[in-house]
């Protein structure tokens, strides 16, 4: 199995980590700072274990403490980093047990929305979803896996969309958030980013279909290998995760 390399130990001097610019977000400058950290947590370009120096986040951005500390805080409340008085503030570690239990909300979201969907959905939607399969194709076949994972999120922010549950895409997003960035150490994984893409393929083909329990069938089949490869990558590197 392909995972990323890392190698870093709690405590060590991180390797630098180039943040993306704040001028590629809106909000305000806090909230800026906050969803560039997090961005950087999600991709693993900070890793498990790594400690997050504040002064060189505000060397990097050309700011003041400030905004970091109020990043900072937002990002415990995510469960992305520790706090750790006297020492420091650290990426998290993955918890399989959080895993888990996003794992088994995300699924109870989408596998409800498929089954909805799959009664409602319009020919324009489908064209929609077919789009996006291209382009999934066209990434797979250049090797993009960050394209990929974009296409892929867009993929089931459209069907959660098609529901016409406003908030539904940020209950699921919330609930996806230590999935999404374990799922990083899969992603590089050839085999697995073109089997994801063949069962995207049976999920839309089902509700194409409107064969409302074939698109559960397939989602559900679809979200369970994710969690499957998890598991495989938690027995390889224990080291990643948060020992319970």
């Amino acid at each position: 199995m392909l995972i990323h390399d890392m190698t870093s130990r709690e405590g060590e001097a991180p390797d630098a980590v180039e943040l993306t610019p704040l001028s590629s977000y809106e909000g305000t400058l806090s909230s800026r700072v906050y969803l560039s950290l997090k961005d950087a947590i999600l991709s693993l370009a900070y890793q498990p274990g790594q400690i997050l120096r504040k002064g060189d986040i505000c060397d990097q951005l050309g700011i003041s403490r400030s905004p970091v500390s109020e990043a900072v805080t937002r990002l415990a409340a995510d469960g992305l980093v520790n706090v750790v008085p006297q020492a420091g503030t650290f990426v998290a570690r993955f918890s399989m047990e959080e895993i888990r239990e996003g794992a088994f909300l995300r699924e109870a979201l989408e596998l409800a929305a498929v089954e909805q969907v799959a009664s409602t959905i319009t020919k324009s939607q489908v064209t929609l979803l077919r789009r996006n399969l291209r382009v999934q194709q066209a990434f797979v076949e250049d090797l993009d896996v960050q394209g990929f994972y974009k296409l892929d999120t867009e993929m089931h922010n459209l069907i959660l969309g098609f529901t016409n549950y406003r908030r539904l895409a940020a209950m699921a997003e919330t609930s996806w958030l230590q999935v999404n960035r374990a799922r990083q150490l899969i992603l590089p994984n050839p085999n697995r980013v073109s089997d994801t893409l063949e069962e995207h393929r049976a999920i839309v083909d089902a509700l194409e279909a409107r064969d409302p329990e074939g698109a559960r069938q397939a989602t559900k089949f679809h979200l369970s290998q994710l969690l499957r490869h998890l598991e495989a990558v938690e027995r390889d590197r224990p080291d990643l995760f948060a020992q319970s």
